[in-house]
């Protein structure tokens, strides 16, 4: 009987577990993909770091943000909309948090449209339409009333991801020695900082950022009792770890594939390319494996991406939209993308670039706010979660300003 007391609080707090792994499905998109293959293949173990740092701050990122709903009842978003001073600074906000948005999805759908051409030969831009439909299905379950089951949807679609990206390891496993090299900061030229800021900005994601404080109300609703909050920020630390332990070992698993089966094969600098690579190196079974992972990942992405976009424009401006009438606008960039015959690969590694610079508007807000005692209370950010956050942002803006230069200097 005394074990089984014991367990009971154990078990109520893996009940509470899921927003986090909703919020992770961002640290997984296709964009991850194309940056993360294209750097291994290239470069092998070099930026490995990279995406331990970048792990290391979403972690710590998506706790903040998902504390300050439950705290506080309210979105970042809503929270940033009090707190701006007038209309036109909000929709000043609104606005670039938008083109981080529209960034998002580009990656998200191209991605889902280059898995359904690699599975069934589909011309591109029909894959995005498809994508962008089965989405919309998705997103119906996106609201409060269903959100358990959205939640169950997208941890099944994570799955296969897992399964998907990592199968490859096991058929051919990454050099110790050259992964333990790869943790050892360093960049190597102009090309590396590019693709650093592009993994920064594909596992770091300023829509996960605004969208995590959105989900914990909508799981968990609101509540001002202190035994009630502290409660649910155990269950949501460890919601938050162990989501992010597994999307961190998914683009960690990404980069070694590629610098393990892949450097110095042609062509693998395309997601296509990398994907005909796969299947000459580990088999066509592995190979089908990565396209279905890829599909997976563009399908559930660029749902969470709609969720996202609808609770900043719900708390930036006070209005809100039918979740399927957004996602069929903000589908039109992608498939003018697809349709014009850009690079989809290279699609996705810029638009991940694009990201970066949307995190610090995300980030520095959070900060203050989860710093505020007057706002959170007892529940207000410590030393460490304060100088942690103040580290991240300053390595943000220094990496985007160094990428700024050099795409102004025609060296990126």
């Amino acid at each position: 009987m005394v074990e089984t007391e014991r367990e009971r609080p154990r078990i109520r707090q893996l009940t509470l577990l899921g927003p986090a792994f909703v919020a992770a499905i961002a640290y997984v998109d296709p964009g991850n993909v194309a940056a993360n293959l294209t750097a291994g293949a290239k470069y092998g173990y070099l930026l490995v770091w990279v995406l331990i740092v970048a792990n290391v701050m979403a972690v710590m990122i998506q706790y903040q943000s998902a504390k300050l709903g439950v705290v506080t009842g309210r979105t970042l978003p809503q929270t940033l909309g009090t707190a701006l001073p007038g209309r036109r600074s909000r929709l000043a906000f609104w606005g670039q948090a938008e083109v981080v948005a529209a960034a998002t999805d580009v990656a998200e759908v191209v991605g889902g449209a280059i898995a359904l051409k690699l599975l069934f030969g589909l011309p591109l831009w029909i894959g995005g339409l498809i994508v962008g439909l089965v989405s919309m299905v998705l997103l119906l379950l996106a609201n409060p009333l269903r959100q358990r089951q959205f939640e169950t949807v997208i941890m099944g679609l994570l799955a296969v991801i897992v399964l998907g990206f990592v199968g490859g390891l096991v058929v051919n496993p990454p050099d110790v020695g050259g992964l333990l090299n790869g943790m050892v900061p360093r960049l190597d030229g102009s090309e590396t900082v590019l693709l650093a800021a592009a993994m920064l900005g594909a596992t770091v994601m300023p829509h996960a950022i605004y969208l995590h404080s959105a989900l914990v109300i909508d799981r968990h609703g609101r509540s001002r009792e202190p035994a009630r909050i502290g409660q649910l920020l155990r269950a949501t630390k460890l919601d938050v770890v162990l989501a992010l332990m597994v999307a961190g070992t998914v683009n960690i698993a990404l980069l070694l594939l590629a610098a393990t089966s892949l450097s110095g094969r042609a062509g693998t600098d395309t997601i296509e390319g990398a994907h005909a690579a796969v299947g000459e190196a580990l088999g066509p079974a592995i190979a089908a494996l990565f396209a279905i992972g890829l599909l997976a990942s563009g399908i559930a992405s660029t749902s969470v991406g709609s969720y996202a976009g609808g609770a900043i424009m719900a708390g930036l401006l006070r209005k809100q939209i039918p979740m399927v009438l957004r996602r069929s606008a903000t589908l039109v960039p992608a498939i003018v993308v697809l349709a014009v015959g850009v690079d989809p690969t290279w699609a996705l590694i810029v638009s991940q670039a694009v990201l970066s610079f949307g995190i610090p508007f995300a980030l520095v807000p959070l900060r203050r706010f989860t710093s505020d005692r007057s706002r959170m209370g007892q529940f207000a950010d410590g030393a460490i979660l304060r100088i942690g956050s103040g580290v991240a942002v300053v390595l943000i803006v220094v990496l985007n300003a160094v990428l700024l230069v050099l795409i102004c200097t025609g060296r990126a």
